[in-house]
């Protein structure tokens, strides 16, 4: 099999770019499966829709764990595999996680449709929202296996350095998306349920996409029956690197549970329906971070196999130093212009009186937050698993959980989102310090002993 896209040569700002922009671009079309329902539902009268599906964001990023659990924890090792010419055992990887995805796709569908409304309630639902919340989730878990593939297998193709394939597996998807999202919930008079089908639907295309192009001729590491096998020692490689993922989405689905059960007790629906569309701008503002991260990750992973350690020093410096200019460009959009940001999912007066100064809170220290993300980015790229999962669980689970419960009892509502601003700062700066000192200064060293 001919070797291409070798991340060894060339600069590095192009080889990561080459990636990043069209990861970039998939992450945030991606982002609109859910941040489209959530427009159109919040233009329904009330808040009582847009709030019914926020409830289901915890389901959605349990699901979307267990995608990251085999996609992230696969892709990089066929990176690392591949720098080191070993097609073959690529390949097995690719096959074990795709194998993976369909046994936790299966049994995430049977748990959450036999325990959804004990589930729904037990994450803040009220007898007013339960409907539209029970409606979307019993549809879109359906649709698991949909998500499972098109989610979990698409870092296989990014990791072969087809960024621009990767990137048009979500936009397929997304298109079909925002076109039937009006057809259902107003044309058809679907609401929830209409909103649930086109995701679904779209979900559907992504993922015939990602396997007509893993079969097919153009794919350099490809999707083989005969390397579906399970064998221990590989499933153990992939599942504790993709730790780090799935930690990231369990631990934001355990804090989005808290907090709509902590900002129902303490300022009823509105305030869980104000989460909801934060949660909807974290998840837009982030993508751009993740598709960096991403897009360096298969170029680190590739040049860490090869040894190229000067290189993956190189690939670090520019990830972490474009994370910082994003991040600081979003902080200052949030800050100036809160409300122009909830007005995009809801024009209810109370809605923007409240959610300006929620907004404003929740997002004050988000430079350090996406330095964690870049920070991750790296340990997950080299094969460090147990760092990447020990900060994926510090920030949410360690430090926001607690704080979240803590807080409102002083201060009411306010605490809730002034537990995310301080996890922010703790877990960020943690998680980028460890890096420096235990990864970027120790590849000095090994580049210096190469030359």
């Amino acid at each position: 099999m001919a070797q291409t896209h070798d991340f060894s040569q060339g600069k590095i700002s192009k080889n990561i770019m080459s990636l990043a922009l069209p990861m970039t671009a998939a992450q945030l079309i991606n982002v609109l499966y859910s941040v489209v329902d959530r427009m159109y539902l919040g233009r329904l009268p009330g808040h009582l829709a847009l709030t019914g599906l926020g409830l289901t964001i915890p389901i959605i990023s349990i699901i979307m764990g267990f995608a990251n659990l085999c996609g992230t924890g696969g892709a990089p090792l066929c990176s690392i595999h591949r720098g080191r010419g070993d097609n073959e055992e690529a390949e097995c990887v690719m096959g074990s996680a795709f194998t993976l995805l369909l046994i936790f796709g299966t049994a995430v569908t049977v748990f959450f449709l036999a325990l959804r409304r004990p589930v729904l309630y037990l994450f803040g639902a009220s007898d007013a929202t339960y409907p539209y919340a029970s409606a979307y989730m019993t549809i879109y878990l359906l649709g698991t296996l949909f998500v499972m593939i098109g989610l979990g297998m698409n870092p296989f193709i990014n990791s072969q350095g087809f960024g621009r394939v990767g990137m048009m597996t979500v936009g397929l998807g997304a298109v079909v998306n925002i076109v039937l999202d009006p057809i259902f919930i107003f044309g058809l008079n679907l609401g929830v349920k209409g909103a649930a089908l086109a995701t679904v639907i779209a979900q559907g295309c992504s993922a015939v996409w990602v396997l007509r192009f893993l079969t097919g001729p153009k794919a350099i590491l490809k999707l083989r029956l005969g390397c579906m096998k399970l064998k221990a020692s590989r499933v153990k490689r992939i599942i504790t690197l993709g730790l780090s993922g799935f930690f990231m989405n369990l631990t934001n689905s355990l804090v989005q549970v808290v907090c709509n059960a902590t900002l129902q007790a303490y300022g009823g629906d509105l305030y869980v329906g104000i989460m909801t569309i934060i949660n909807s701008l974290r998840e837009v503002c982030t993508m751009p971070v993740q598709g960096l991260s991403n897009g360096a990750q298969p170029v680190t992973g590739f040049n860490y196999g090869a040894k190229k350690y000067e290189r993956v020093r190189q690939s670090i410096r520019f990830s972490v130093t474009g994370t910082v200019l994003y991040a600081a460009a979003f902080w200052a959009i949030a800050m100036l212009f809160p409300g122009f940001l909830i007005r995009i999912f809801s024009n209810e007066p109370d809605v923007i009186q409240h959610g300006i100064p929620a907004l404003r809170i929740y997002f004050c220290l988000f430079i350090p937050m996406s330095l964690q993300m870049a920070g991750q980015g790296v340990f997950v790229s080299l094969g460090r698993s147990k760092q990447a999962v020990f900060f994926s669980l510090l920030r949410k689970a360690i430090i926001n959980a607690p704080l979240t419960v803590i807080l409102p009892i002083w201060i009411g509502t306010t605490g809730v989102f002034t537990a995310e601003a301080v996890s922010q700062l703790l877990g960020g700066m943690a998680c980028i310090l460890t890096m420096y000192f235990t990864v970027y200064r120790k590849l000095g060293t090994e580049a210096a002993r190469t030359v």
